[in-house]
């Protein structure tokens, strides 16, 4: 027969163990959006750089004009 202490302790050790498996998962849900989000704002601001660079090649090439084709 298991005495109330040793049942204490039991409950005690199931209940953390039961906590840092839960922690665990929610701390690699989080650290997977974050990385995530990481990634996405990274390609948006890429496309935005890329953007701007095609914007300003365009705007060159209107300065220096028409080429002659030919």
């Amino acid at each position: 027969m298991v005495g109330r202490f040793e049942s204490q302790k039991d409950t005690v050790q199931e209940l953390t163990e039961s906590a840092a498996t839960h922690i665990g998962n929610i701390a690699t849900i989080v650290t997977g959006a974050v990385r995530d989000v990481a990634r996405e704002t990274g390609d948006w601001l890429t496309d935005l750089i890329e953007m701007r660079e095609a914007a300003q090649r365009a705007q060159a090439d209107e300065l220096r004009g028409p080429r002659d084709e030919g």
